[in-house]
């Protein structure tokens, strides 16, 4: 086992990282930014040591700064935690050649799988259903107007190394399509440094279902059953819960096996979620994988008992899995609302600054992931998530009651949160009934300025 982690990233999922350091009795050395020199976190940390400006392409995205501090700190693992540097292969690579261990899969593993097209032909050969689309890139909006007269509209246009909703647009027509194909594409050059672009058939309303994996190094994998994540806004997750409400134990089976085979066929180990689309007849299709731990992954320790990131870290020092299958259970139901500092009501404007009051909610199946807290400064360089809201009941009609509570205890102020939003979300009865899709926020919420 390791016994000194560079925890290569910041806020509250660093915090996460650095409390299951301790747990395990490992230490854990902290990266900071300029901007981030004052959080609180830090002080939990072994040691922190700086690692460049506010701007993370000079601080958490500098590969090269980071595994200098992973040499200065004699560490011999480096956890990326989600965002930045951990899903890319190049990094992972760099940190073997180091000597140092990536806390994540492969790096061929994460090649395979962070490109979308390539990850597409991986599932059709696991037998994994896919959304109806292109074989490959599609070169020109001529190629992509004849093929979606073949699939039919509407269609999805998609980055190829995209991800968080960025190099994505919707076309129902042929006029949308092209605008739209030459609008992606620009975005995905910006965002991802690469322009390739598919297109698949557009379900719709559809739900979002993730399905969380664990692998070893010896080939074992298993799943840790789904999470339903169709809450969004612009492609970007607002609610996550399991279990996912309204689909069938059969469904729900052939779902996770269909996962499982699909890390399988890529050589994957760690901690993964690999992620599908559901219609309205519980018919599946493979989406992506996320070759990370994510976002929403204390939904599933709520509900399995798992820790998953000591799993990702014990993986890493190559210790087998010990889990079966058989031994994980979903118990109860689990919700998380994600509280950013962010204007619903003006389309979702970042707002960042001083937090002067900071009030957490406890009690009974209340879980509260932050680094966050009163006289905390959310930074404008960084994502605006300020906290993860997460209850735990043993039914959901519960577990939604208590989220009711939670939120009505949690105060932060005087910035604009999500708070608000989740409220309503909370009380309106079509959630209530877990009758929602990914287009559910923006059909119900807008008009109401929430």
């Amino acid at each position: 086992m390791f016994t000194r982690i560079l925890v290569a990233n910041r806020g509250e999922i660093a915090l996460r990282i650095i409390r299951a350091c301790r747990d395990m009795g490992i230490e854990a050395i902290a990266v900071y930014s300029r901007a981030d020199r004052d959080a609180a976190y830090l002080n939990l940390a072994h040691d922190a040591i700086c690692i460049g400006p506010e701007t993370p392409a000079q601080s958490y995205l500098n590969a090269a700064a980071i595994l200098s501090a992973a040499e200065i700190a004699d560490v011999q693992a480096i956890h990326p935690g989600y965002g930045f540097l951990a899903e890319n292969p190049k990094f992972a690579q760099m940190c073997r050649d180091c000597k140092i261990e990536f806390i994540g899969p492969s790096a061929e593993a994460m090649q395979k799988l962070g490109d979308k097209v390539q990850a597409r032909k991986l599932a059709r050969e696991a037998k994994v259903p896919i959304v109806p689309g292109s074989s490959g890139t599609v070169g020109t909006d001529d190629e992509a107007v004849a093929l979606a007269a073949k699939i039919g509209y509407p269609v999805m246009i998609k980055a190829a190394a995209g991800g968080g909703g960025r190099g994505m647009r919707t076309a129902h027509n042929e006029a949308t399509l092209r605008s739209s194909f030459r609008h992606a594409r620009t975005e995905a050059e910006a965002a991802f440094k690469d322009g390739s672009l598919y297109i698949e058939k557009l379900i719709e309303r559809p739900r979002h279902v993730e399905v969380q994996l664990l692998g070893d190094q010896r080939g074992n994998i298993i799943h840790l059953w789904e999470r339903d994540c169709s809450l969004q806004r612009r492609h970007q997750k607002l609610v996550e819960e399991s279990p996912s409400p309204h689909i069938g134990a059969r469904t729900r089976e052939k779902l996770c096996n269909a996962a499982v085979r699909l890390a399988r066929a890529a050589g994957y180990h760690s901690a993964g979620t690999c992620e599908f689309l559901l219609d309205e007849d519980e018919s599946f299709y493979f989406m992506e994988v996320n070759a990370r731990v994510q976002v929403e992954h204390p939904v599933t320790e709520l509900v399995t008992g798992e820790d998953i990131v000591q799993w990702q870290i014990r993986i890493a020092a190559g210790e087998p899995l010990k889990l079966r299958q058989e031994h994980v259970k979903q118990s109860g139901s689990a919700i998380e609302c994600r509280i950013n500092a962010e204007s619903p009501s003006n389309d979702f404007r970042p707002c960042p600054g001083t937090i002067s009051t900071f009030i957490p909610p406890g009690g009974p199946g209340v879980r509260l992931d932050t680094h966050a807290h009163a006289g905390y400064y959310v930074s404008p360089y960084y994502d605006s998530l300020i906290s993860k809201l997460l209850v735990h009941r043993p039914t959901r009609a519960e577990a939604v009651h208590a989220m009711r509570r939670a939120l009505e205890e949690f105060v932060i102020q005087p910035l604009d949160t999500t708070i608000p939003l989740h409220k309503a979300i909370m009380e309106h009865a079509d959630f209530v009934k877990g009758r929602v899709d990914t287009g559910f926020i923006e059909r119900t919420f807008s008009l109401a300025g929430k």
